[in-house]
């Protein structure tokens, strides 16, 4: 049974060994380093749909945590990150979850949505961070910060954050989404421009919850074809 929790010293270790090739644990160490405690990642999950609301996600790991199999939601399992999900939440200081919808996306752009929806992750958070590590953004908050390109394979916290959301998302597009709208495939899409949802759009018209400022290219494409 492997430990849950490793000690900063030991993860330094094992990337000494071979055993990693990036230490997920580079931005937190330097920043730990200066007597910085509360370091939040920071994290939106859902950019380029076409359906749904953007999703963020900020959290606070404990100084010197390492979980092993976090990374990149997005080079996970559905099933490991579920797991994952639930211990970091399990083994957080703090972690917020925020949302934007579709309407507030269509009005502000989806990069401004998405730079919202991190803000109010952020202000949700029980403790108030003292350094922002943000994955390739920058945030309205009077917060130090650095926003660090593949964040969420470079930061544990970045990438704890990423997964956060994408299981958020990922489940509300599951559940409650896909019984809204049922015959859009939103539980197998997840909202992204598939084949199967641009049909469903062509078919049966957008919903309330589709974005209207994603959609021009669609039916222009279609109107091409035919």
């Amino acid at each position: 049974m492997t430990n849950r929790r490793k000690t900063e010293k030991e993860n330094d270790q094992g990337n000494e060994s071979g055993d990693r090739e990036t230490n997920r644990l580079a931005y937190e160490s330097a920043l730990w380093g200066q007597g910085l405690n509360a370091i939040a990642g920071v994290d939106e999950v859902g950019r380029g749909c076409l359906f749904g609301d953007v999703v963020a996600a900020a959290v606070v790991l404990p100084v010197g945590l390492v979980l092993e199999e976090v990374n990149d939601s997005k080079q996970l399992s559905e099933k490991k990150r579920d797991m994952l999900y639930d211990r970091i939440r399990e083994e957080a200081v703090a972690w917020s979850v925020a949302r934007v919808e579709a309407s507030v996306i269509d009005e502000i752009n989806i990069r401004q949505a998405s730079r919202l929806a991190m803000k109010n992750a952020i202000l949700g958070l029980s403790v108030a961070p003292e350094h922002l590590l943000v994955d390739a953004e920058s945030v309205d908050l009077p917060i130090v910060q650095t926003a660090i390109i593949k964040g969420d394979s470079l930061s544990q916290s970045i990438a704890a954050a990423s997964i956060l959301a994408k299981v958020t998302r990922d489940r509300l597009c599951e559940g409650t989404w896909e019984q809204l709208y049922p015959g859009y495939g939103i539980a197998g899409h997840k909202g992204y421009a598939t084949k199967v949802h641009r049909q469903a759009l062509l078919e049966l018209g957008p919903t309330p919850m589709h974005r209207r400022s994603f959609l021009g290219n669609l039916f222009a494409e279609q109107q091409v074809l035919f």
